[in-house]
């Protein structure tokens, strides 16, 4: 079973390294704030090069995506729509910046 720990530590770091010029667009810190089991906090920081995935909250985030720990494995596996999850209040990112969270998705796939 994939966890976030796993996301995280292999299959984001793939795809940052995979997609250099999205990466690059992307230009922020956002931090994830994943809640229930197997949650925690991890930032990406696209603004360094390259680009890091790091546990904890390090920096001043331009985007701040809080979710279920279940629901984000399911989204980077494909099974849950995170416009779905945010209409139903499972996913909040504070500041709304959908640009930006168009940009992520993007480099995560």
């Amino acid at each position: 079973m994939t966890t976030p720990q796993d996301i995280f530590e292999k299959e984001i770091p793939a795809a940052l390294q995979a997609n250099p010029k999205v990466v690059k667009k992307l230009n922020a810190i956002i931090h994830f704030n994943l809640t229930g089991q197997n949650g925690g906090v991890w930032t990406l920081d696209a603004t360094v090069v390259p680009a890091r995935v790091t546990q904890g909250a390090v920096g001043t985030p331009d985007l701040t995506m809080t979710v279920n720990a279940a629901d984000f494995v399911k989204i980077r596996q494909k099974k849950a729509n995170p416009q779905m999850l945010m209409m139903q209040g499972k996913l909040k990112m504070t500041p709304l910046n959908i640009g930006l969270a168009v940009k992520l998705a993007q480099v995560l796939g």
